[in-house]
């Protein structure tokens, strides 16, 4: 039986010597080669985006597709800054990668005649925009390109895949859905007749990932892709408008018009994550605002990313990092939490600020014996308010290592020192605003010893007493969280007069202790001086970059253990914990609506537009 098969084998081999052969020589064939990628023409149209630049166009150059079958169009004009010669030089650089490039520079004038300032969007700045977007496509028609893509020059597109994914969806008109600091993004759920942008209740739930997938909608604008190898393509066009166009002229809102006449559905998908964009500048903006804003877009991009890299080839110049104001700027992380500590001070090396990092006490580690030997004793009858569990080891180490921090301050003589833990975010605007907020408490002469920067507020039934004359602070009631936290020497020589080694309980129950505003009355019994003088930003100028529940989410003080006995673990109801929780939406009646605020929380509010 086996010489049969055998046998048989070698015939086949000798009838069948490869698929790539036919029954006669002359019929031998080759497999066929894969196709090649769709032709792709990208349209950047650029204005003041010298800030932007590096590392959008180092998203460009890392875009998982064949340079050589994509085309650059590239136009900028009215510019104040260097973005031209940013360009000028990029395009230089690698003009040879690329099939095709277009350069359509324009050096004067640097604005236009009736626009208020660079961020005003005049009517003779919307025509000249709706215009080149237009050449753009001309041309992009004209080189037989496949596919258009639009990308504003301050937008990231971090996926590198963002374009083949993209292609797959088979739509005419397609916007990768990018996230920004608040609701605002790249589409709009509804229109009025009047076509501007309306309010709907399917904004929200595509935004935040609650649905997810392709969704028709009536606008996508800022980044998108056009099919230009569909017959209805040929009917699009941003300039000039439509014959029955009689909207507001508006590049987007015509261009939306154009294809809702051609009977072209526009889609935005947000299957994952594909870029980000700034929450555009209002028209009394500066450039300055923009940049910063700009900055706030790139720190976003690092809470749940690798830090993006500028173009290969652009020089970038060096951050010059200072404390401010400060005496010293403390940043607490645990040594194995390496992710952690690496993106906080890329983070602050790109606000330009310098900290000095501090090694998290790691309270899992202590034994009993640790414990005694530095004089702990626990705060008789405590009982963490929501869970009802004795202290953990995780908050035993936390509450070390802001203590230790506080000697320092007292043991160095630091006037004025900032605080904060390594798993937070910053607010947009963040270093100007904390300038803004140290200048005036300094100049009004507040008597402070706290402030907080970062908390989560737990008295939610009335509103906080504001600060007179000082904007954006309010007099601090029950908190939770130390994310972040100015300190006098003041309020570090009184922390440390309470002795609270010897009466221990979380740090932050300790601090409300200590500025008398803990609700349980028998904890404040303990410590005879409650009088430290708390406040804290309104709004804040830090958040968590994780709640309980997001993925990614790690509490090195609610994972624990209890302090006496490593075998009671304490994450149990990680899920149901009100500590770690996001801060729930304040009633009306307990806002803190009658703060003086600054300009700037125009900016910082997080609307759809």
């Amino acid at each position: 039986m086996h010489r049969v098969t055998s046998l048989l084998s070698a015939v086949l081999l000798v009838l069948l010597p490869g698929l790539s052969r036919g029954y006669f020589p002359e019929e031998r064939w080759s497999p066929e080669s894969p196709l090649l990628a769709p032709r792709v023409l990208i349209a950047l149209v650029c204005r003041n985006s010298e800030h932007s630049l590096p590392l959008f166009l180092g998203t460009i150059e890392r875009l998982n597709y064949p340079k050589d079958r994509i085309a650059l169009w590239v136009a900028t004009d009215h510019n104040l800054d260097n973005t031209t010669a940013i360009l000028r030089d990029w395009l230089v650089q690698v003009q040879n990668d690329y099939h095709y490039v277009e350069w359509r520079p324009q050096e004067d004038p640097s604005g236009f005649e009736d626009e208020a300032g660079p961020k005003h969007w005049a009517n003779l700045r919307y025509e000249h925009v709706m215009k080149l977007r237009q050449a753009a496509l001309d041309t992009a028609r004209e080189v037989w390109a496949d596919y258009f893509l639009v990308a504003d020059c301050d937008n990231l597109l971090t996926n590198r895949d963002v374009l083949w994914k993209l292609m797959r969806e088979n739509k005419t008109i397609i916007a990768p859905m990018l996230e920004s600091r608040a609701a605002y993004s790249n589409y709009w759920c509804g229109m009025t007749s009047q076509g501007y942008y309306k309010r709907t209740a399917a904004y929200i739930p595509i935004r935040k990932h609650e649905r997810e997938g392709c969704f028709a909608v009536p606008m996508v604008h800022s980044s998108f892709l056009v099919d230009l190898r569909k017959e209805a393509s040929r009917q699009l066009a941003f300039y000039p408008p439509h014959p029955e166009y009689n909207w507001a002229l508006d590049d987007v809102i015509i261009f939306a018009y154009s294809a809702r006449m051609a009977d072209v559905q526009m889609y935005v998908c947000n299957k994952e994550t594909y870029g980000y964009l700034p929450v555009p500048a209002r028209s009394h903006n500066t450039l300055q605002d923009e940049v910063e804003s700009f900055l706030h877009t790139q720190l976003e991009v690092m809470v749940k990313n690798p830090p993006l890299e500028p173009s290969s080839f652009l020089s970038v110049p060096p951050k010059q990092p200072t404390k401010m104001s400060f005496d010293e700027i403390f940043m607490i992380n645990l040594v194995h939490r390496v992710s952690r500590r690496e993106r906080m001070l890329r983070t602050l090396y790109e606000q330009e600020l310098s900290c000095k990092v501090v090694a998290a006490v790691d309270g899992k580690a202590l034994n009993t014996t640790d414990i005694e030997s530095m004089g702990i004793q626990m705060l008789p009858g405590y009982k963490d308010p929501y869970h009802g569990r004795p202290l953990t080891k995780g908050e035993l180490g936390c509450f070390l290592s802001h203590y230790n921090i506080w000697k320092e301050i007292v043991e160095r003589g630091l006037q004025i020192s900032l605080v904060i833990e390594d798993d937070l975010r910053f607010e947009v605007f963040f270093k100007r605003r904390l300038q803004t907020l140290l200048h005036e408490v300094t100049v009004h002469k507040l008597d402070w010893d706290l402030i907080y920067i970062g908390r989560k507020r737990m008295q939610v039934d009335h509103p906080e007493k504001s600060v007179p004359n000082i904007h954006n602070l309010v007099e601090a009631d029950y908190s939770y969280w130390t994310l972040g936290y100015m300190m006098s020497l003041q309020g570090a020589q009184k922390l440390l007069r309470a002795e609270p080694l010897t009466k221990m309980l979380p740090v932050d129950e300790f601090l409300p202790v200590m500025y008398n505003k803990h609700p349980v009355s028998e904890y404040m019994a303990h410590f005879e001086h409650r009088d430290l003088h708390a406040f804290s930003a309104e709004p804040l100028l830090v958040y968590p970059t994780h709640y309980t529940g997001d993925e990614g989410y790690i509490s090195d003080t609610e994972t624990s253990v209890v302090w006496d006995n490593e075998e009671v673990r304490t994450d149990w109801d990680r899920a149901k914990s009100r500590k770690t929780q996001e801060q729930e939406e304040l009633s009306s009646e307990a806002q803190n609506s009658d703060v003086l605020q600054s300009e700037l929380e125009n900016w910082s509010t997080r609307e759809e537009l």
